[in-house]
């Protein structure tokens, strides 16, 4: 290996490693995890739920919790090392986060979802660009992350993916009358189960092997009105439930717990699902998806404390330290695009980018999983810009339509309403026939 690679490879590793190995190495393994605010007496209250916190503490590893108050993902530096993130429960994620193509949903519909849902539709912004930022750190470094409920949801957006805003609106409503569930009862929050179907190979049926009834299914409870819709290109489905959303999903090229590797998501709350009045779990398995996470998180610190560094004596002539300087600088304009969902367009000379992505080919010491893992990083940013290009161009587009049609009459405009409800009511109904065949398609799966 050339002394060039020798020393990219220590300047990146030592960025993502602030203290010495030394100190590390007497730390315990820290989880991150972003608290939820409530209101109680009239003033706010930041809380995690305790199960979470017992789980972790008693597989090993340290709680660290992020307060979700204004500026904190400022500041996300200062909770490192980072060595595990558990994102779990809150409110609705902003719908603007994922849109990238027009809902479903009336206004009406959307204002009864407001009332129906009044304590999880109150978009909690800072909270979601809190734990944007760290999905997004566990991406770029292969952090151990696992995302229950809403986790799941953050992990997917943060990926490109969407979400259903309401499932009960978009997706069940479509199903047959023996397909339909309900995600969602206020008169029995914590009792509420309903059944998934459990996918063959992946950790889900691992971990719950011994349980799994008739048809590979389980019993999981169940509170929570929104869902994946897209699932993100990089992720491969673990459960669904009978109307066909996922239920879980797993990213398999960056599933190894024993190599500190655990990409994750989970719609239900494993750590919850225990009988009535006693805190026996319905299944041995609900505790398998915290404690094989924690095992990534010890395994993941390992690496992290171990990872060689370059000796101080190592001297570089002044080519080398030149073409060091210049892929180091390619390196972090790519990293600055993938953190802020940038488009490559806006870089004034993209040129600057060039060297790193030379490098990377001609690096022939990349792993198959490192070169898959690449494609990933790349197709999330390639989303995140692209989504950023639809919304400047939606703009473009109300803001040419307005001036157009402020030019029309009364009876022009009167003419032009009839015609695109009428197209509306056919989409409609078209969409509603091509989401029963896709339901259909996962029956047979």
């Amino acid at each position: 290996m050339s002394h060039t690679v020798q020393f990219i490879r220590g300047v990146l590793s030592s960025s993502q490693t602030p203290m010495s190995t030394s100190v590390l190495a007497g730390i315990l393994p820290r989880v991150i995890i972003v608290s939820r605010r409530s209101l109680r007496k009239n003033k706010f209250v930041d809380f995690v739920g305790e199960y979470h916190l017992d789980l972790i503490v008693g597989y090993g590893a340290v709680p660290v919790i992020v307060p979700r108050v204004a500026g904190v993902h400022t500041l996300l530096h200062s909770f490192e090392p980072i060595h595990g993130v558990l994102l779990c429960e809150g409110e609705d994620i902003d719908p603007s986060l994922y849109e990238n193509e027009e809902t479903s949903l009336s206004n009406e519909e959307l204002e009864e979802i407001r009332r129906l849902y009044v304590s999880d539709t109150a978009i909690d912004k800072e909270k979601d660009t809190i734990e944007l930022a760290l999905a997004r750190i566990c991406l770029e470094r292969n952090i151990p992350y696992l995302g229950i409920c809403r986790g799941s949801q953050v992990l997917n957006v943060a990926c490109g993916g969407t979400l259903y805003q309401d499932i009960g609106k978009e997706l069940t409503r479509h199903c047959s009358q023996e397909n339909k569930v309900v995600h969602m009862d206020y008169d029995d929050y914590d009792g509420h189960r309903h059944v998934v179907k459990i996918v063959e190979e992946t950790p889900l049926c691992r971990w719950f092997k011994d349980s799994l009834e008739d048809g590979m299914e389980l019993q999981v409870n169940s509170y929570h009105h929104q869902g994946v819709k897209r699932l993100a290109q990089r992720f491969k489905p673990m459960a669904f439930a009978a109307d066909g959303l996922i239920e879980g999903f797993y990213d398999p090229d960056g599933y190894n717990p024993d190599e500190g590797e655990f990409i994750m998501g989970l719609q239900f709350h494993p750590e919850r699902m225990r009988k009535t009045n006693s805190d026996e779990f319905d299944y041995p398995g609900c505790t398998a998806a915290y404690k094989e996470f924690v095992k990534a998180v010890v395994a993941y610190q390992k690496k992290l404390n171990s990872t060689t560094k370059v000796p101080k004596s190592l001297k570089l002539d002044n080519e080398l330290e030149r073409k060091r300087n210049v892929i180091v600088q390619s390196f972090h304009l790519a990293k600055n695009l993938y953190a802020g969902g940038h488009n490559i367009h806006q870089l004034k000379d993209q040129s600057d980018l060039k060297p790193g992505a030379e490098f990377l080919e001609s690096n022939t010491a990349l792993s198959l999983q490192q070169e898959n893992r690449l494609m990933q990083m790349g197709a999330t940013v390639r989303n995140a810009s692209s989504y950023m290009e639809r919304l400047k161009l939606n703009a473009r587009r109300e803001k040419l339509a307005r001036v157009v049609m402020g030019k029309m009459t009364v009876e022009q405009l009167s003419e032009m309403n009839m015609f695109y409800h009428m197209m509306g009511q056919i989409c409609s109904d078209l969409l509603e026939k091509k989401q029963l065949q896709d339901v259909s398609v996962v029956d047979l799966l």
